[in-house]
C-alpha cells in the first residue's frame, strides 16, 4: 500500500439488535447473506462487534477498496442485504495519540473539498476503546480546531453542516465522512419461504421486495398468456425478478402457461365475475406449487380498493380458495404514489411501465363485479371444472433460476 491508511466498510445492524436471545441466529443469516453477496468481488473478511460490521478484502495487500468506483460498487451491494441500517467506506489506521487521529481526519477533509465546494462541517467522534485518555466530546473538539485552523475558509454547523468528519476510536483508528443509507428489515432466510404472484406490473415485485425485506425467502409464480401476451411480457418479468433477487437473493420462476385455462373462463364464466373467478384458479394453482416447493404462504400486491378485484368482499371470496395457507397483502394499505416510490427506489419502476400487458389486462371485464357474494361465485363457477383447470395449469409449469446480473 501507498499510503498508511486502508480502506475498509462499516456496516450498521439495526433491528437485529432487538433480537435478544434469537440475536445470534439472525447475526449468523445476515454475515451468510453479505458473504454471498459479495462474491462476486472477491473474497472478505467480515467481523461483527456488538451492532457494527467491519468488512475488508481478506488479502491484506488488495487495493480492491482502494478504487473509488469499485469501492462504491461494494458498498452498494452492502447496502442492499436487508438487515443494515447504513453503511460507510472508512478510512483505517494504526494509531495511540489524538495527533495520528488528527492527521488522517485533516487528510479526509483534504480529499473532500478537492471534490466538493463546502463552507461548513463538524466532527462526530465515538470511543469504543476506553484506554484512550481523551472522550468523546475532547477528540471531536480537537479535530473540529485542528481542521478549523487549516482551512480558514470553513465554519462550524452543527446542525446542517455540508459535510461530517466522523471519528472511531477502537483496537484500530477510523475516520470518514458519509453514511449510505440501508434497506433495513430482517435477514432474507430467517423468515420461512413465500410464493409471490409477480406479474408485469409496479405492485408485485414491491410486494416482493418488502416481504423479502421482512427475512423471507422468494419463489414466484407468473401466469403467461401466449399468444395474448406477447414474449417479451414474459421477459419483462423475468427482468423484475432480477430487480428484485439483488435484494432477496436467487428466485425460482414458475412460469404458468394460462393461455387454455383462460380461453375456458372466458367462455364459461359470466363476464362481470371474470376477473374473480380467473383469480380464484391463480391462487389454487400458486398454492399448489407453493405446497410443492415447501413454501409457507402466498404474496401479491394488492391494495384495498385500488381496482375492481380488490374490494374487501372480492378479496375475500378469492382468499377462500385458499386452504392451507396464509395470503400476505405488504401493499393493502399504501397508495399507488408510495407504492411508486419504493418501485424507483428500488429500481424496478422504468421497468414495470414498459407497455408488454400480461394476462390480467387482456381478458378483462367491461363491468366487472365489484362486490360478489358466495352465490355469485357458485353460479359463475357452475360450468368450470375447477379440479381439472387447476391441475393443468399445475402440470403446464417451467421453472427458470433467477439471479441478478453479475456487476460489469
Amino acid at each position: 500500500m501507498s499510503h498508511a491508511y486502508k480502506t475498509v466498510i462499516l456496516a450498521r445492524m439495526g433491528e437485529i439488535a432487538l433480537k435478544g436471545l434469537n440475536r445470534g441466529k439472525f447475526e449468523r443469516q445476515l454475515m451468510s447473506n453479505m458473504r454471498w453477496r459479495l462474491k462476486e468481488f472477491g473474497a472478505f473478511t467480515i467481523i461483527q462487534s456488538q451492532s457494527r460490521i467491519w468488512i475488508e478484502p481478506k488479502d491484506p495487500e488488495s487495493d480492491l477498496l482502494e478504487d473509488k468506483q469499485t469501492a462504491q460498487e461494494v458498498l452498494k451491494a452492502v447496502t442492499q442485504v436487508f438487515g443494515l441500517v447504513s453503511a460507510s467506506l472508512v478510512w483505517k489506521f494504526e494509531g495511540t495519540t489524538i495527533d495520528d487521529i488528527k492527521q488522517y481526519a485533516l487528510m479526509l477533509t483534504d480529499d473532500i473539498l478537492s471534490e466538493h465546494d463546502y463552507k461548513t462541517f463538524k466532527v462526530e467522534s465515538k470511543r469504543g476503546n476506553k484506554r484512550f485518555p481523551m472522550a468523546s466530546p475532547e477528540i471531536a473538539a480537537d479535530v473540529g480546531e485542528a481542521i478549523l485552523i487549516a482551512h480558514e475558509e470553513l465554519s462550524v454547523d452543527v446542525h446542517q453542516p455540508d459535510f461530517v468528519i466522523y471519528v472511531e476510536v477502537r483496537e484500530s483508528m477510523y475516520v470518514y465522512s458519509e453514511k449510505l443509507e440501508g434497506h433495513r428489515g430482517l435477514p432474507v432466510g430467517t423468515a420461512g419461504k413465500g410464493m409471490l404472484l409477480l406479474s408485469g406490473g409496479i405492485d408485485s415485485p414491491v410486494a416482493g421486495y418488502m416481504m423479502a425485506s421482512r427475512g423471507m425467502q422468494l419463489e414466484a409464480i407468473y401466469f403467461h398468456s401466449y399468444p395474448y401476451t406477447s414474449e417479451r411480457a414474459l421477459e419483462k418479468v423475468k427482468d423484475l425478478a432480477r430487480i428484485v433477487s439483488q435484494y432477496s437473493g436467487t428466485i425460482l420462476l414458475h412460469v404458468c402457461n394460462f393461455t387454455d385455462i383462460q380461453l375456458n373462463l372466458y367462455k364459461n364464466s359470466p363476464q362481470d365475475m371474470l376477473t374473480i373467478t380467473m383469480r380464484r384458479i391463480m391462487f389454487e394453482i400458486a398454492e399448489e406449487v407453493a405446497k410443492k416447493q415447501e413454501c409457507k404462504c402466498l404474496i401479491t400486491g394488492e391494495s384495498l380498493g385500488q381496482v375492481a378485484s380488490q374490494t374487501i368482499e372480492a378479496i375475500q371470496i378469492t382468499n377462500e380458495v385458499v386452504k392451507t395457507m396464509p395470503v400476505f397483502r405488504p401493499l393493502i394499505g399504501t397508495d399507488k404514489e408510495e407504492t411508486c416510490n419504493i418501485s424507483r427506489r428500488i429500481g424496478a419502476f422504468e421497468t414495470s411501465i414498459l407497455p408488454y400487458e400480461d394476462c390480467c389486462t387482456v381478458f378483462v371485464a367491461k363491468h366487472p363485479k365489484t362486490h360478489p357474494q358466495k352465490k355469485h361465485i357458485i353460479e359463475a363457477e357452475s360450468k368450470l371444472d375447477i379440479e381439472a383447470l387447476v391441475k393443468q395449469g399445475v402440470e403446464g409449469i417451467e421453472t427458470y433460476k433467477i439471479e441478478r446480473t453479475p456487476r460489469g
